[in-house]
């Protein structure tokens, strides 16, 4: 497994003027293939990000050569505050769009619980364990996984081709699939 940045799970940072400066997880839109280079950047800067990336093998001329591609292409996550995220595409001199809600057209900042669920996930995914999902689902029953590779992830229970599976969504980006889940791995959330 892939080790990933740890989370930082100081939800406030005081700024020199001693107001509360709020951070979290931001979800970005990048330009096709530029992601390496972006992470290259914000690995240099100390800046906390999350790029799901993906292992593939490939053949050249008989040779087997392994790299990383980027899992959801054109998609990035930075965990910063505010400003700091704001002034990332001067900084680095590449295009990022940041994904807002429709309705206020805010921002949209991701619960770090969901954060970390949807990394743990993507890295579980170099074992062919998940599956992204781009249609709409239906909302389920709020389920935690208690047992297995996956024990302590919540989503939402469903069935995809006949097969249980837990779902961890990051609103309005994507979605993604367990692979099957017995019902004895899974407990129900009471919200």
């Amino acid at each position: 497994m892939r080790t990933f940045v740890a989370l930082n799970y100081l939800h406030y940072l005081c700024s020199m003027n001693g107001a509360v400066v709020k951070t979290g997880w931001y979800a970005a839109r990048v330009k096709y293939r530029t992601e390496q280079k972006i992470k290259a950047l914000l690995e240099a800067a100390g800046t906390q990000h999350f790029i799901p990336l993906k292992t593939v093998e490939t053949a050249r001329n008989g040779k087997k050569t392994r790299r990383e591609k980027p899992l959801i292409p054109c998609l990035m996550f930075v965990y910063a505050d505010r400003k700091t995220v704001l002034k990332l595409p001067a900084t680095t001199g590449f295009t990022i769009n940041y994904i807002r809600h429709t309705d206020t057209k805010q921002l949209h900042i991701i619960p770090d619980k969901q954060m970390q669920d949807f990394m743990r996930v993507v890295d579980l995914s170099e074992t062919g364990g998940i599956e992204i999902l781009t249609a709409n689902l239906k909302r389920g029953d709020k389920v935690r996984v208690v047992r297995g590779v996956f024990s302590g992830i919540e989503g939402e229970l469903i069935r995809v081709k006949g097969h249980k599976r837990v779902v961890v969504r990051l609103e309005g980006l994507v979605s993604l699939a367990t692979t099957y889940i017995p019902t004895d791995f899974l407990e129900l959330i009471q919200e």
